[in-house]
């Protein structure tokens, strides 16, 4: 890993995640001669990447998390997690959303994020299975009534799918897919509870990934949201492959490696924040 001690905090972070999942473990010495960092740093980075449930602290060092593949955290235990890297996707990925078009915006806490974003562009048609999701455009909408002749013109017009409510407050099961199946969108922004090169995108949720298939269908662009912890982490059931897969939109703490593998397999690789690239990389 070289001589890595001026990395931020989260690039620093996902080099030692990488380095866990590639060797299956690590030692906390090993860490601090190849990071070039003290031993409270490398221990501090060990905690934060243990509070995230992606390593498990282990006398002189950590392993992977041997997660099980069906856990669903839900929508507040996840919205506390790589918040920054969150809020950098989202401003990048709010970019891509053309005034006046149509868009389709799955659940999850990073496609939350990126509402907040789009709640300035006008004339969108937004169709979303989030509750929180469709909860920020229309406190946005009262807030325009509110404001009466003077509010900003061209509120998104937002649709709301039926189903049944999951752990991450979204909508699935067969109403959310047959109204899905009914539509067509210009852009669907769809977050992951894991990618990788063998799974594609993938979820815990048996229900949520075919509501997800049915996004992926009838959507013209597919850009995917995933910060760098996601990378290499895979749910129960896939639902789309990479080469469905138009763009990923992730931020700077993706490992070097992993951009690299990306980039071969993507049209777009947009890489968000601090010390990131956008565009095809």
């Amino acid at each position: 890993m070289g001589d890595n001690q001026n990395l931020l905090a989260e690039q620093r972070r996902a080099l030692i995640l990488d380095e866990v999942r590639r060797r299956g473990g690590v030692r906390v010495n090993e860490l601090t001669r190849r990071l070039n960092v003290s031993d409270m740093t490398v221990r501090r980075d060990l905690d934060a990447l243990a509070r995230q449930g992606v390593v498990e602290k282990v006398h002189g060092g950590a392993v992977p998390v041997a997660e099980a593949t069906t856990h669903e955290p839900g929508f507040e235990a996840k919205s506390t997690l790589e918040l920054s890297a969150k809020e950098d996707i989202a401003r990048a990925a709010a970019r891509m959303a053309a005034r006046g078009s149509a868009i389709a915006l799955a659940g999850g806490t990073t496609a939350y994020a990126l509402a907040q974003q789009l709640v300035d562009v006008p004339d969108l048609t937004v169709v979303t299975n989030s509750v929180r999701v469709a909860d920020v455009f229309h406190t946005a909408q009262r807030a325009t009534a509110a404001s009466g002749p003077t509010a900003r013109p061209g509120a998104a017009t937002v649709v709301l799918t039926g189903g049944v409510r999951t752990p991450s407050d979204t909508l699935v099961g067969p109403v959310a897919d047959a109204a899905i199946r009914s539509l067509h969108f210009d852009v669907l922004f769809i977050g992951v509870h894991g990618i990788s090169a063998e799974a594609g995108l993938s979820t815990p949720n048996l229900a949520e990934a075919e509501t997800n298939r049915h996004f992926v269908r009838s959507a013209r662009r597919v850009v995917a949201l995933a910060d760098h912890t996601k990378w290499g982490t895979v749910g129960l059931s896939s639902f789309a492959g990479l080469d469905e897969v138009d763009a990923l939109v992730t931020d700077a703490g993706m490992p070097p490696a992993a951009r690299a593998e990306i980039a071969e397999r993507l049209p777009e690789l947009v890489v968000a924040g601090p010390g990131g690239r956008t565009g095809d990389d």
